[in-house]
């Protein structure tokens, strides 16, 4: 027998860290030459933009609601006109010593659609609150009961109103989305051109069209004396409007369902409703979470052209504070901000939902 000659092994590299800040700044900025010369004049960029910035909305910024103070020289960014207006950008021309039942009325439907968002509430009576909320909503805001003076929905606007569109406007076409997704995927050729030519007719125009039609052409269809007020029909293009493009959304996850489970379901006794409840449309909505959100998100944002009907939302709001005082009007960009700040603090929390909605769904996978 040969002798076996002992031979050392090399000495293996300690291993790359591959969690930490610093792991993730060497991973994602500097990778590589390309991706290094990229952080470089993105870094130079960033360097040279965020102090101007910084110093035009905070170091030389006016705080108090003083507009001669605003107007002086080397003066950066004017938060004053907020602090002078922000009661009427948020409530719009609700009248000034009644707003604290607008506050009320968006402080509990807020607190329902947050809670409307968390398992624990997820029982049976929540239809119920929800009838409830909206119920002291409509009395808070439109009043003429309990001692409350009425105010007419034309003078509703700012926060409470983009609100209460978005909300009911997103909660009732989503059962209107499912349905319509599931009749273009009929068998019966009468509820599959309905459905297709509702959603061509919606998709085929924008939403001020059919915000257009629903204020001030609709009414011209009624009969004389019966009259149904503004922002009922505006909730009702808006919801319309959000269906359409919900129930394509929906219709995509429809047909990422293989044939077999729905074969497989029918040879198992189960009906057409049974089948799509308890086997498709789990799979089809957990498959399109991101889309319908995105959609979710586009309504809450498109609720700000429903100014061109008279009705002051958010945005039509602000305008409306600004450019009724000449003395705050050329202030308008520091306005636009602070509404833009609101709009990315329900649209990021949208988001958020979304994504750990995604986390559920995906766990649920694995088990």
């Amino acid at each position: 027998m040969t002798a076996t000659i002992f031979q050392p092994i090399a000495a293996r590299p300690a291993p790359v860290d591959t969690e930490g800040p610093v792991a993730w700044v060497k991973a994602n900025l500097l990778a590589d030459w390309k991706t290094t010369l990229a952080t470089l004049i993105v870094g130079g960029v960033l360097l040279w933009l965020v102090p101007q910035i910084l110093n035009w909305a905070v170091f030389k910024a006016a705080w108090l609601p003083n507009y001669e103070a605003c107007r002086a020289d080397g003066v950066g960014a004017c938060w004053g006109v907020i602090a002078e207006k922000y009661r009427v950008i948020i409530f719009g021309r609700y009248p000034f010593e009644e707003q604290w039942r607008p506050l009320i009325a968006t402080v509990l439907l807020t607190g329902l659609l947050v809670a409307s968002c968390v398992r624990m509430f997820w029982k049976t009576w929540l239809p119920l609150l929800w009838l409830v909320v909206l119920a002291a909503f409509f009395t808070l805001m439109y009043g003429n009961t309990l001692g409350l003076t009425q105010v007419d929905t034309d003078r509703w606007g700012g926060l409470p109103l983009t609100i209460l569109l978005a909300s009911l406007s997103l909660v009732m076409s989503f059962p209107i989305a499912l349905l319509v997704a599931l009749g273009r995927r009929s068998s019966l050729p009468a509820i599959r051109s309905f459905c297709t030519i509702y959603v061509e007719l919606i998709r085929g125009v924008p939403l001020i069209s059919v915000l257009f039609m629903a204020s001030f052409m609709f009414p011209l269809f009624m009969p004389q004396g019966f009259k149904i007020d503004v922002l009922i029909r505006v909730l009702v293009g808006i919801t319309l409007f959000a269906a359409a493009y919900s129930a394509e959304v929906i219709r995509g996850g429809l047909q990422a369902i293989p044939k077999g489970q729905v074969e497989a379901a029918a040879t198992l006794g189960l009906s057409y409703w049974q089948t799509q409840r308890k086997i498709v449309l789990p799979q089809a909505l957990a498959m399109v979470v991101p889309g319908i959100m995105n959609n979710f998100i586009s309504t809450f944002k498109d609720t700000s052209l429903v100014t061109i009907v008279s009705l002051y939302e958010l945005t039509g709001a602000m305008s409306l504070a600004l450019n009724s005082d000449s003395n705050w009007r050329p202030f308008t960009i520091e306005g636009y901000i602070f509404i833009a700040l609101i709009y990315f603090v329900f649209c990021f929390s949208m988001s958020r939902y979304s994504h750990w909605v995604e986390k559920q769904v995906n766990k649920s996978k694995l088990r």
